[in-house]
């Protein structure tokens, strides 16, 4: 069975810490419980975590959903959102990890990337630099989460056009987000180097795409 690789990234400074963070781990496992549900993802889906504030950890590379246990995700008391660190370290994993079609192999699925943060990329420069380094890389669809009003849209858009805006950082919010990303998983099986656009289902009510 090919596999359909999913990078999630998820800020984890310090204005994530408490209740937001708690929210985004409930969100997680309702993601992981939904898709265990599916049997294309059971079959297919590799999912990988990876989280940034002053520090960038990859704290789960690509595990198939049927082996995969959530890790634990601390956020410090304060401290930068180092975005772009986190995007270069993505492309990192995604070149070593990420199997692309040979004359004897099919490969994996085109990769998905869903980033989720509630504020903005303190290295910026790096952030700006790194961005179309990401786009190189053919993922099938990048889906990004400004979440919280404090969240700044505008440097998303220079990565992706599906910024998505979530006004909450409470449980409820982030269990429907994290919903819609096991729902659009579970249409990803497009392969690395097709052409097409994937097509995500609608977002619910909560999340807002901004134009």
């Amino acid at each position: 069975m090919r596999r359909l690789p999913v990078y999630i990234l998820i800020d984890t400074s310090g204005s994530m810490k408490g209740e937001p963070i708690e929210s985004v781990k409930v969100g997680l496992e309702a993601m992981v419980s939904s898709l265990r549900q599916d049997p294309f993802a059971l079959e297919s889906a590799c999912i990988s975590i990876i989280t940034f504030d002053k520090d960038v950890k990859c704290i789960l590379p690509l595990t198939p959903l049927e082996d995969l246990q959530l890790p634990e995700i601390t956020t410090p008391d304060s401290g930068p959102t180092h975005t772009g660190a986190a995007l270069k370290m993505l492309i990192e994993q995604v070149d070593k990890e990420v199997q692309l079609i040979t004359p004897d192999r099919k490969g994996d699925w085109m990769p998905l990337l869903f980033l989720l943060t509630d504020g903005k990329p303190s290295d910026l420069q790096e952030y700006n630099n790194i961005v179309n380094e990401v786009k190189k890389r053919k993922f099938a669809s990048i889906v990004a989460c400004a979440a919280g009003m404090k969240a700044k849209p505008e440097p998303l858009k220079l990565l992706t056009e599906q910024v998505y805006m979530l006004d909450t950082l409470d449980s409820a919010g982030f269990k429907k987000f994290f919903k819609w990303v096991s729902d659009s998983i579970g249409v990803g099986n497009r392969s690395v180097g097709s052409a097409e656009d994937l097509v995500l289902p609608p977002p619910p009510e909560e999340v807002n795409l901004i134009v």
